[in-house]
């Protein structure tokens, strides 16, 4: 007689949370686990994790042939690049992204951000994810705009950190928004820059937790071991640890030579526009077993790759 198939149970539960209002045409519900996505009780893994596919509010600088590419004519144009990334590659959420603030990278002001943000939330109907530039100081200057533009939306803002969140987590808990808390892949610094959030009184069931994300070949399996070891502690009754976790998967793999280096310099690796959107693919997939919620990706083919493997253990979408 077949045993029966192995079932992980677990006293605790991820939060829910529901992103998007005022004029977004849908919402999206991410969180909910009470078990590992691989516990062996499909019911009991929470809801389908979504993908946040990124727009940048300036053009990238640095991006490889075979990733930009995919995205020739619409580089210069936050809006249509917002627009085709959720009509045609199916993106559940779009993060915009704001590498043109950074002193580095056009040092941008609070006007263009904000008005930036604007024409995004007016090109799409999903619910957007606002990203700093991680400069700290420059963000502390001009996300308290962008927070104000998005009133209303309840957009997911980020990010905050344990030396530096005390002005972000203000003006999301004014307006209404979610908000992303930021840690190395340390257990301890990511438990305490929740402490120190909920301090100021902002919601725990309005965070989401972001861990630096390790793609392949280049932390991978550290940054693993850490979100699991964290979802663990969630499902364990750990009411600090319970926020749904989102991964900034696109950045990280499209840094890798592997993925961006040109057929030319290395032929033996294969082909570039294959190799790239692999990488990407193979590390969120991978990540997605650690427990994540919330994927940031950059190529559509990758993309279209991950959601054929949600697919098989989450159901297709409506």
């Amino acid at each position: 007689m077949p045993l029966p198939p192995a079932q992980e149970t677990y006293s605790g539960q991820v939060n829910t949370i529901t992103l998007g209002g005022g004029m977004r045409k849908t919402t999206v519900t991410v969180g909910g686990a009470k078990t590992v996505p691989y516990g062996g009780d499909r019911e009991a893994t929470g809801r389908r994790p979504v993908i946040a596919m990124d727009v940048l509010d300036a053009p990238p600088q640095d991006w490889p042939p075979a990733l930009a590419e995919a995205y020739r004519g619409v580089l210069e144009d936050p809006a249509a690049w917002a627009k085709k990334v959720v009509e045609e590659f199916g993106a559940d959420l779009v993060c915009l992204k704001f590498d043109g603030l950074h002193p580095d990278k056009g040092d941008r002001g609070a006007d263009h951000a904000a008005a930036v943000t604007k024409k995004v939330l007016g090109a799409v109907g999903v619910p957007l994810i606002l990203w700093g530039c991680g400069n700290d100081e420059k963000d502390n200057a001009v996300m308290p705009k962008v927070s104000e533009a998005a009133k209303g939306e309840k957009v997911l803002l980020g990010t905050v950190t344990q030396d530096h969140y005390k002005s972000l987590t203000a003006v999301a808990l004014a307006d209404g928004h979610f908000l992303i808390a930021q840690a190395p892949l340390d257990i301890n610094i990511a438990k305490q820059a929740n402490i120190l959030v909920s301090d100021m009184g902002f919601p725990l069931d309005r965070l989401v937790m972001f861990q630096t994300t390790g793609a392949l070949g280049y932390g991978l399996e550290y940054a693993y071991s850490i979100q699991e070891r964290e979802r663990l502690a969630a499902l364990a009754g750990d009411k600090l640890m319970a926020m749904p976790v989102i991964c900034d998967v696109g950045y990280e793999s499209w840094r890798a030579k592997e993925a961006k280096i040109a057929a030319e310099e290395a032929p033996e690796w294969g082909d570039a526009a294959k190799r790239g959107p692999l990488w990407e693919a193979t590390t969120a997939i991978t990540l997605l077993q650690s427990g994540v919620d919330i994927l940031r990706m950059r190529h559509p083919a990758a993309v279209a790759t991950v959601k054929a493997y949600l697919d098989t253990l989450w159901g297709k979408t409506a």
